[in-house]
């Protein structure tokens, strides 16, 4: 679920302790986030009269004479203390994202945002392998929309894994493909530690592991692995491999 926003107004005295040390008196709306970030806000401008980002504490108080809040960060404290209140509210809030379509199932607007599609009424959450983009077209199954990512090649699947499983199309397509360069054995794809991983089937006995870059595999490389175009550049599938050339 979303979290909520608070939102202050009033004739408000606010002071600033630190090392530019301030008091104002105005008119004001007072914004708090959910990360208990504090914004003062006055008639002029978009830039707050005070703030107080992420703080360690802070403190709010309300009843029907007004509120006043009490926000601290090491040595920099902020207060609003009201001397007349115009109002109060509370909203749910979410991060802003690019548009990407609809839930089939519930019909609620779909956003990228960050690393994730998310659905911006329940919050539900599709994780996106790195460098992923999302795409126009839905999954024929399930309606979601379909990303393109790379790993050792290019796959186009569903955003939701349990839908469409990303390690499983690789693993379909990479699995024994490779040859351990230390003891000759096939290099498995495995999710370990949460990355997956090319690792050495004559594992525990040889535990060599590579973790595959978000890429695709245009060339070897002299050392026998193969050679991955990035969005940084080409690189061996060993990223520390002395042999690569570039």
């Amino acid at each position: 679920m979303s979290e909520t926003i608070r939102v202050f107004a009033g004739d408000c005295t606010t002071t600033f302790e630190g090392a530019h040390a301030r008091t104002q008196r105005g008119r004001v709306v007072v914004v708090v986030k959910p990360d208990r970030t504090v914004l003062v806000h006055d008639a002029d401008g978009y830039q707050p009269v005070s703030w107080l980002t992420r703080p360690d504490s802070l403190t709010v108080e309300t009843d029907d004479s007004g509120f006043g809040l009490v926000a601290r960060a090491d040595e920099q404290v902020l207060r609003v203390r009201s001397h007349e209140s115009s109002g109060r509210a509370e909203y749910p809030v979410t991060e802003a994202g690019v548009p990407v379509g609809s839930h089939p199932s519930t019909g609620e607007p779909l956003i990228r945002t960050g690393g994730a599609v998310v659905a911006l009424d329940s919050g539900a959450e599709y994780k996106l392998p790195a460098g992923a983009t999302v795409l126009e077209e839905t999954c024929g199954d399930c309606g979601l929309p379909t990303m393109r990512a790379e790993c050792g090649a290019v796959f186009e699947l569903c955003v939701d894994r349990a839908c469409e499983s990303l390690d499983d199309a690789v693993r379909e397509r990479f699995d024994g493909e490779w040859t351990c360069p230390d003891c000759g054995s096939d290099l498995r794809i495995i999710r370990r530690g949460g990355r997956l991983l090319a690792g050495c089937a004559a594992y525990p006995d040889c535990e060599t592991a590579f973790s595959i870059p978000a890429g695709f595999v245009v060339d070897d490389c002299d050392c026998g692995l193969p050679v991955f175009e990035t969005a940084r550049g080409r690189r061996c599938l060993d990223g520390t491999c002395e042999r690569f050339a570039g």
